[in-house]
């Protein structure tokens, strides 16, 4: 038997791993690494990998907690579309009075479409879409479904109700898009100031808003503006007084048959617009289509205060006046030659009443003297009365923020001689807008400053000293007689039916006939105007009134002048609107106490004289 021969430890493979123990002990050999063991970099790598996931997990926890608490912290807010560049908008401001009362603003609509290629039967799907819409014509919009269009519109904006019909039929490729709609809470009132807005660019998930006349044009970018953030545009317009202004005018109108009227109210110093009216009008939630042959020949949407240029008549003989007082020519206590007719050339100017031979200013302004007026002028000088006019701004358009305002540029004569001159000191050859007439009587009544018309509420008062102070084209002084002849025009003269007791009216009365389309003037048609200032003892408001074409047929003649047509409608509108713009009535003063007879003993004087003396002088004391 062989032993077996000890031969060492067994040949081992190189890269086996070395014993257990060994390595435990620390007797592995130093200069042969063990065949396994991770690298000690690659371990430094896995732990931070590891901590970045970890603070990567914290850090989103963190901030998904701190969005929800913002949530729960923030105002809740209505979803909205995501809609493309183009399709992006911004809500158009509302407008709003003097007192913040809304007249225009953005509502939410809908719009309704179609695609075609997803209608199961376009034709019954356009007769269906047509017996629940108002306009909407099956034939038309089968039409629109047809050929392969793949996008049609079906009516836009439309009223929940009419979504909600659409919605009930139920018709598969028929869709709803959101959008905005103008509406004008206030119907026909301020019609003419506010003018109306249309669609301008829109997309399927909006329309932008575009102002078209008035004010919704004029300021139409600044209603636009992102920057207003919501801000509405606040007008001078006092909602009240428009309401109360448009009823007594329509009123007026129906009383003497007017084909049309027009009135405004305006601040005597600030030129700040209070109420402006123009009959006919319009609402401007469904403007009128202007190729109807009716509104062609009424033309409700022409606004006859800023736009409509008239001959004004006697209401210009005041502003003459003004001036020849303001030069020193006369006084208003002036007696002046009224004896005609007053030839010019081949013109004869003549009165339209027998008047007195010499009649004071006062007086002939009070009886509408066109000799005196006429000679007044003439007085005054032709290049003085054509640079006044133009100082009063009767040369312009009047520059109110509107945008028909442009086109009410007054009519001058071609050549201002003297016969301009003349006729125009009682209101003819000379064509102005309304409100130029009322720019021109505030400058004689507010110290004789030159006011600008404006829907501004915050309007300065052009007569106090500073920045803001208007152009002076009156003296003090000629104001202040205007005050006095202007207030006897309706307490003794033409204007008489304008009086509105306590509120001491001042005014004058015009009528002017109506110029032919093919030259000359009608001999039955005419234009009644009533200019006034009130209360006159300090002016504030200045109200110019006209009426198109009236006849008072109460009587056996029709009546047309101004005296019994636009001056009681002027009377019954200052006594509407003086309340509400916070007059006070002016109460007259209270009589005096009758003397009691125990006063009348105390007062009687003692006798001195010998009592025939007395007893003659008794008779005298006690004549009326």
């Amino acid at each position: 038997m062989i032993d077996p021969v000890d031969d060492g430890p067994a040949p081992q493979d190189a890269h086996a791993a070395p014993p257990l123990a060994a390595i435990l002990n620390g007797r592995a050999r130093r200069d042969e690494p063990p065949a396994y063991a991770a690298p000690a970099p690659d371990t430094d790598r896995a732990d931070w990998r590891l901590l970045l996931i970890a603070v990567a997990f914290a850090l989103g926890f963190g901030a998904v907690g701190a969005r929800m608490a913002a949530v729960t912290l923030s105002t809740p807010a209505e979803p909205r579309l995501a809609a493309t560049d183009a399709e992006r908008h911004v809500a158009r401001a509302a407008i709003v009075d003097r007192a913040g009362r809304t007249l225009a603003r953005n509502l939410p609509a809908w719009s309704a479409y179609a695609h075609p290629h997803e209608l199961d039967d376009p034709t019954a799907a356009a007769e269906a879409l047509a017996s629940v819409l108002d306009g909407v014509d099956a034939a038309t919009l089968a039409a629109r479904f047809g050929g392969e269009r793949r996008f049609a519109w079906i009516k836009r904006p439309i009223s929940p109700e009419e979504r909600q019909a659409i919605h009930d039929l139920g018709l598969p490729g028929v869709y709803f898009g959101a959008r905005d709609v103008r509406v004008y809470p206030a119907g026909r009132m301020a019609a003419h100031v506010l003018g109306g807005a249309r669609a301008g660019d829109e997309g399927v998930r909006f329309a932008e808003i575009a102002g078209l006349a008035g004010v919704e044009r004029f300021h139409d970018e600044a209603l636009r503006d992102p920057a207003r953030d919501g801000a509405p545009l606040r007008l001078s317009l006092d909602l009240t007084a428009q309401a109360a202004l448009t009823e007594v005018l329509r009123d007026g109108v129906e009383r003497f048959n007017a084909v049309g009227a027009a009135a405004v109210l305006m601040h005597a110093r600030t030129g700040a617009v209070a109420a402006l009216v123009s009959l006919p009008d319009f609402d401007p939630n469904a403007r009128p289509d202007p190729n109807d042959p009716y509104v062609a020949r009424v033309r409700p949407m022409m606004n006859r205060v800023a736009e409509g240029v008239f001959e004004l008549g006697s209401t210009f003989k005041p502003l003459v006046a003004a001036l020849a007082i303001d030069r020193g020519l006369v006084t208003a206590d002036t007696k002046v030659d009224a004896r005609g007719p007053l030839v010019w050339g081949r013109h004869r100017i003549r009165d339209f009443h027998r008047m007195p031979n010499e009649m004071t200013v006062a007086q002939a302004m009070a009886r509408s003297s066109n000799v005196v007026s006429a000679r007044l002028g003439l007085m005054a000088g032709t290049p003085a009365v054509r640079d006044y006019f133009q100082r009063l701004g009767f040369f312009e358009p009047t520059g109110l923020e509107i945008a028909e305002a442009r086109l009410g540029q007054p009519l001058l004569p071609a050549r201002w001689a003297d016969i301009s001159t003349i006729t125009i000191s009682f209101g003819h050859g000379l064509a102005a807008t309304p409100l130029h007439l009322a720019v021109g009587y505030a400058a004689m009544v507010n110290g004789g400053f030159r006011v600008r018309p404006t829907l501004d509420p915050d309007a300065p008062d052009v007569t106090l000293p500073g920045p803001d102070q208007a152009a002076q084209v009156l003296s003090a002084e000629a104001s202040k007689a205007m005050r006095r002849i202007l207030r006897e025009s309706v307490t003794n003269g033409t204007g008489r039916s304008a009086e509105a007791p306590g509120y001491e009216v001042g005014g004058k009365t015009g009528t002017a006939d109506k110029p032919r389309p093919g030259g000359g003037y009608f001999r039955d048609r005419v234009m009644s105007t009533f200019a006034a200032a009130f209360p006159m003892s300090d002016p504030e408001w200045v109200l110019v009134l006209t009426l198109d074409e009236p006849e008072d047929r109460s009587g056996p003649v029709p009546r047309r002048t101004a005296g019994w047509t636009a001056a009681p409608v002027t009377g019954e509108a200052i006594r509407r609107l003086a309340p509400l713009l916070g007059l006070r009535p002016a109460l007259p003063p209270d009589p005096e106490p009758a003397p009691t007879a125990d006063a009348l003993v105390a007062a009687r004087p003692v006798a001195t004289a010998p009592a025939t003396t007395q007893a003659a002088a008794q008779p005298a004391a006690t004549r009326p």
